[in-house]
């Protein structure tokens, strides 16, 4: 994302919040100096968006980052368990600096973490490794174009066939779809009706019967694809977990990396604010700054507080998963609030910006197309409210 004008970075105040340690704060700081010397510093390369998802993969596999998106250090992560604080300061950071840096770390996770988290020590020790190093890259297949968050309509089958199974069907909106090495699939294996009939497997890219059948465009450019399997053979040693715990496998998998979601919200709405600010401060109008006008104070005043309450929930929920809490209530009000909140930040920051907020390459007008897309994938807006209202009227 490129600026018209240099935005200085704030320091987040939350980093003083109870929720952290001073392990995270140095985390913080550090990939704060980082992201200065490989991203700010790095001219942009290029329009290939493959090219630079590719780009940032490796680099953030050899400044060592990888490490906090996978668990085991065993297999080159940087603790025995996930840290979800440590996921969620590292994609806000990276959203701040760069949409797509951002992409390139969160899907090394969410791709990998059902091996983490389910996967069998031969798994691991054969895709863990490469995904910390940032050799291999991974990719999250769960949606289908009729079963999208309704996971119980999968379509996506997987017969057994002696010791393997053949895969019939298509996944959509695949992030990573097309560059990925190898793909976390979710597919109808009949153990039982619904829900509790999906298992998940791990599927290389060169599987002969699997193809990218079409590439998605996207107003924020991120590699995406449909995927079509036709009698795609899979060894059931690449079955992760055991028959029929798909569903479980993906939304164990999802609770870590929903709450990221809304972190890399937040990094995309602070990156406006401060803009915000620094244009308020210096656009000059009718003899005064832009910030001497009450009216944009108030706007100001308005996204900050949207920002710190999006803030609170997002490492609410980070913190309380990070004590072993089961957090799918508090995951989806902090994705939905971060997100929702961001949009609105966003789209004041545009308006302080005035024409140049609709200019490409002003850095609003970029954010304002990255941040439309977060209020939808890992779980529209909608479906949070659904999780949310559902677990309160249960409890």
């Amino acid at each position: 994302m490129a600026d018209t004008f240099p935005v200085a970075r704030s320091w987040p105040a939350e980093l003083d919040w109870p929720f952290f340690d001073d392990a995270h704060r140095h985390l913080k700081r550090d990939l704060q100096a980082w992201c200065h010397s490989h991203i700010d510093s790095q001219a942009a390369h290029g329009d290939d968006v493959d090219a630079q998802c590719r780009h940032w993969v490796k680099a953030l596999g050899q400044g060592q980052w990888l490490g906090h998106a996978v668990a085991g250090t065993a297999f080159g992560g940087a603790q025995a368990t996930i840290d979800t604080r440590a996921i969620c300061l590292l994609r806000e950071e990276l959203a701040w600096h760069h949409g797509l840096a951002d992409f390139a770390f969160a899907m090394q996770g969410l791709g990998s973490g059902a091996i983490s988290l389910f996967g069998t020590s031969a798994q691991q020790t054969h895709y863990l490794p490469r995904v910390v190093q940032g050799s291999a890259i991974a990719a999250f297949a769960l949606s289908e174009p009729h079963a999208g968050s309704d996971v119980a309509a999968m379509a996506c089958t997987a017969t057994p066939d002696g010791d393997d199974y053949l895969i019939n069907g298509e996944k959509t909106w695949i992030s990573n779809g097309g560059i990925a090495d190898f793909y976390v699939l979710f597919a109808r294996t009949h153990e039982a009706p619904g829900a509790r009939g999906i298992s998940a497997f791990i599927v290389d890219a060169n599987t002969p019967g699997l193809e990218i059948s079409e590439r998605i465009d996207v107003i924020a450019p991120h590699p995406l694809a449909t995927l079509r399997f036709v009698n795609a053979r899979v060894p059931a040693s690449q079955r992760l977990g055991q028959g029929g715990q798909g569903f479980k496998v993906a939304m164990a998998t999802l609770d870590v990396f929903r709450t990221s979601v809304a972190a890399a919200a937040l990094g995309f709405a602070r990156r406006a604010l401060d803009a915000s600010i620094q244009w308020a401060r210096t656009r000059q109008m009718f003899g005064q700054s832009l910030g001497d006008f009450q009216i944009t104070q108030a706007k100001i005043a308005q996204m900050a507080t949207l920002l710190d309450a999006a803030s609170l929930l997002t490492y609410r929920a980070a913190w309380l998963r990070d004590q072993g809490q089961r957090i799918t209530r508090e995951a989806a009000m902090a994705k939905m609030t971060a997100t929702e909140n961001a949009q609105q930040i966003i789209d004041m920051a545009v308006q302080l910006h005035g024409g140049m907020g609709v200019k490409k390459g002003c850095i609003v007008e970029s954010l304002y197309r990255e941040i439309r897309a977060l209020r939808i994938y890992e779980g529209a807006t909608e479906v949070q409210q659904l999780i949310i209202g559902r677990d309160l009227l249960k409890s």
